[in-house]
């Protein structure tokens, strides 16, 4: 402990930027500027912290941890870093996401380390006119809320009445809301019927809930959808649907010019091969004094151990001595939602020069929620759906050629023929991720917070915490990831 507290000392000072490329004394690596991650050979036996899963939030543990003076070892299960966030690169070049992507105002603990890392942004394309669809026919809008009579009232009264839970929530502790039993004992979906007046609102409602969650309203309660809210800010800002809803000024504002991978890309280059790659963690052991991490390229043996991987993954892992039966059950009722990003490509945005902004919401079909996801450069165009929740049941389980034609039909019924004829089609399925296993977000059931959620962030003897769905500010975002990340960090140098 002595040892540890001394190169806190020492390096206590340091940017983190330069951390990246110093090296630490003692270190049993080759510095990170002369290495990068590794995939092959034995882990070492003994580091202060070991770090599982190579996400923002694991990544971001590491890189503080060794800017504090700890040895760290971060364990990846896949081939590569970045988690839930993974670029795509076009075969008539840029770079997309095929994960996460979006970034905005108040999100400052993502946009201040993308800064660090030189990692530069872009504001998402908004110029022109949306594009709705209801009953087949086609309707174009500005703003986020579509002209439709049937659904203008209830929307305004619903994001008031979102708006107002959302303030009244603690967001470190939603299960202390005077009525957090009643909230977290109905769902969205019974609430919203109770409180509108149209059908349809509902049916709106799915392009909001699918791609934040990759779920509907019928699977989570409504205290998970206030705090949610909620968490769409900082500590200076109150949360508000419109921020976490919106494109221009809000989650959806802007996106990474390199891809959003190249944020974990990054600080991976910097840890070096203080990074495992193939290395999927199968057991922890915890005694007295050390906790041990096995995993398929060697057992590591380590003072304190940092889990940052999606929720029901932690389930996978044998555990001696077993996880508390809370936590079990915590994460017993964390299902990770279902969500799929399509992209078609073209040789330019054609839809600009027709006036449309290539942001669209439908009633029906693959294509719910629609965005330009054009690269930085202005070309190729691209055109983003996500298919996600009930939708991704009806669409994402069929054989691709089928989905292909339902996704730009979808598409060309928004903007015009020439959407059905692409330069190329990509998808990913984050379900078949066998590290993920879903996405975005790990989802708590009805009546899950009140019951478990107070131990979503304490420590289990020598094991932290991390991962975006701990974070008290923006859960189920890269910011959430980076903030949870900094939070484990800070716990395990106390400790140390």
């Amino acid at each position: 402990m002595g040892t540890a507290l001394g190169r806190r000392q020492l390096l206590g000072g340091l940017a983190l930027g330069a951390a990246g490329t110093a090296g630490v004394a003692g270190a049993l690596w080759t510095p990170a500027s002369a290495a990068g991650p590794s995939r092959r050979g034995r882990l070492p036996e003994r580091v202060d912290v070991v770090v599982v899963g190579a996400g923002i939030s694991g990544l971001t543990a590491a890189r503080r941890l060794r800017a504090g003076g700890a040895e760290v070892l971060v364990v990846e299960a896949r081939d590569r870093v970045g988690g839930r966030v993974l670029n795509h690169h076009l075969r008539a070049g840029g770079v997309i996401e095929a994960g996460g992507a979006f970034v905005g105002p108040t999100q400052d603990h993502i946009l201040g380390l993308a800064d660090e890392l030189g990692v530069k942004t872009f504001k998402e394309y908004v110029e022109g006119h949306n594009v709705y669809i209801k009953g087949g026919q086609r309707s174009l809008y500005t703003g986020t809320v579509p002209p439709d009579p049937s659904v203008l009232l209830d929307a305004a009264l619903l994001q008031m009445r979102i708006d107002n839970m959302a303030k009244s929530i603690d967001v470190d502790a939603p299960w202390a809301h005077p009525k957090a039993a009643e909230w977290d004992a109905m769902t969205v979906q019974d609430w919203v019927a109770q409180q509108t007046l149209s059908a349809d609102t509902d049916s709106l409602l799915k392009c909001y809930f699918q791609p934040s969650w990759g779920s509907d309203a019928g699977n989570v309660s409504v205290l998970f959808l206030a705090w949610f809210i909620a968490t769409a800010g900082n500590e200076d800002n109150v949360g508000t649907f419109e921020r976490s809803s919106s494109t221009a000024g809000g989650a959806q504002d802007s996106r990474f010019k390199l891809g959003s991978q190249a944020v974990p890309l990054r600080m991976a280059r910097q840890l070096g091969e203080r990074v495992a790659l193939r290395a999927p963690v199968r057991r922890i052991t915890q005694g007295d004094r050390w906790a041990e991490v096995h995993t398929d390229r060697g057992t590591v043996r380590a003072k304190r151990v940092i889990v940052a991987c999606p929720p029901p993954l932690v389930l996978d892992i044998d555990w001696h001595p077993q996880l508390p039966q809370r936590r079990r059950q915590l994460l017993r009722g964390m299902p990770m939602g279902n969500l799929m990003k399509v992209d078609a490509v073209y040789e330019k945005p054609f839809w600009r020069e027709d006036g449309l902004s290539g942001s669209g919401l439908a009633h029906a079909g693959a294509t719910r929620a629609v965005f330009d996801n054009t690269p930085a450069s202005g070309g190729p165009g691209v055109l983003l759906a996500f298919v996600g929740g009930s939708t991704w049941k009806q669409y994402g389980r069929l054989p691709l050629a089928q989905r292909r034609r339902a996704v730009l039909e979808g598409f060309a019924e928004m903007f015009g023929e020439r959407a059905l004829k692409p330069i190329e089609y990509t998808e990913h399925d984050w379900t078949r991720e066998p590290w993920t296993t879903g996405g975005p977000i790990a989802l708590p059931k009805p009546g899950i917070i009140t019951s478990h959620g107070s131990v979503v962030r304490r420590p289990f003897r020598r094991v932290h915490w991390a991962g975006t769905e701990t974070s008290t500010y923006w859960s189920g975002f890269m910011d959430g990831a980076v903030r949870a990340g900094e939070r484990a960090a800070r716990e395990v140098l106390d400790a140390l």
